[in-house]
């Protein structure tokens, strides 16, 4: 019984597969077109970087009003502090309005206010506590940096390194206002330090002014000058080859003195002058020269990059950079 089961059970399987309609055959599948390479998407200048943001509807209408929109739409580059449409609209009533009726006058200076020259991102800026920064308005902004969190004078950066072709945003909540005439100090006043204390007082210049002491070149830079001189930070000089600041420090009249001189340029030379020398080489103190280019935007200094630009000092002005400058062999 049960083998007469089994076969009942085989023949009612042939019957349904007999029975079962015959499926066509298969199409052969087409090649899997391969996805074009993504094409690298060509970034927008800092003008219609904002506008395309959508929260700077404010900003772009006063850079409009104030005829700014060609110079931020320029070569650069350019570093903006963007005040968001909230951060217009939390400014006093009729503000706005007022800057807007003088667009030539308050209105560009306020704009201007918040410019830099140069690309300066984030992780430059942090390396600016406690200084401060010449705007393309020629007067100052202060940086400082509380709690991981970066502030321009009493604004938030609140997102940064927003990149432009031409130069980077970084958005704050707060309009910056440029101090009156009265308020402003002078450039080259008592008050402000000389290309040594500016350099202590920033703090990531330790062995830089370590070395310059060795050397016995402290007072050479406190002198009257004016001097340019291109600063690496001590983590420029902590990425030299070991022992070679060691080897430096032991040669203080000789190797580190020239060393040092290599990063010091005769006379005040500023960004915007730094970057029309694009492809030139510049005599140092040290009598060798130092080649300038610009790439992306950045200035180089031989293979150094420029970190931070226009640290002014009572005698000269500082750039900072991220690796240390050695002299070519004679």
């Amino acid at each position: 019984m049960k083998g007469f089961t089994l076969l009942a059970l085989s023949l009612v399987a042939l019957l349904v597969v007999a029975c079962a309609p015959v499926a066509p055959p298969a199409t052969p599948m087409a090649p899997a077109e391969t996805p074009a390479a993504e094409e690298s998407v060509e970034l927008a200048d800092i003008v219609d970087t904002a506008m395309a943001a959508g929260n700077f509807t404010t900003l772009a209408a006063a850079l409009d009003a104030a005829g700014l929109v060609e110079t931020l739409k320029g070569e650069g580059p350019f570093t903006v502090f963007a005040p968001t449409d909230e951060a217009f609209a939390a400014l006093p009533e009729g503000t706005v309005e007022s800057l807007l009726a003088d667009p030539s006058g308050a209105l560009t200076e306020v704009l201007l206010y918040h410019v830099v020259s140069g690309k300066v991102m984030a992780s430059d800026v942090v390396g600016l506590d406690g200084q401060q920064v010449e705007t393309v308005g020629g007067a100052p902004i202060t940086v400082s940096v509380s709690d991981g969190t970066v502030m321009i004078n009493d604004a938030t950066v609140i997102a940064a390194d927003v990149e432009a072709s031409n130069g980077v945003i970084h958005v704050i909540d707060k309009v910056l206002l440029p101090p009156t005439e009265e308020a402003m100090p002078e450039k080259t006043g008592p008050e402000m330090a000389d290309i040594v204390d500016t350099a202590v007082a920033a703090g990531n210049f330790t062995t830089l002014v370590t070395a310059l002491q060795a050397a016995g070149l402290v007072d050479t830079l406190k002198g009257e000058g004016p001097f340019t001189v291109f600063a690496p930070t001590d983590e420029a000089f902590a990425a030299l080859p070991e022992g070679t600041v060691e080897s430096l420090l032991a040669d203080p009249s000789g190797a580190l003195t020239q060393v040092l001189l290599y990063h010091v340029v005769s006379g005040k030379v500023m960004a915007a002058d730094a970057m029309a020398l694009d492809g030139q080489q510049v005599e140092t103190v040290s009598g060798a020269p130092i080649t300038v280019s610009v790439s992306d935007g950045k200035v180089m200094i031989n293979d150094a990059t420029v970190i931070a630009a226009d640290i002014e000092a009572s005698n000269g002005v500082i750039h900072a950079i991220d690796k240390v400058l050695l002299p070519p062999t004679e």
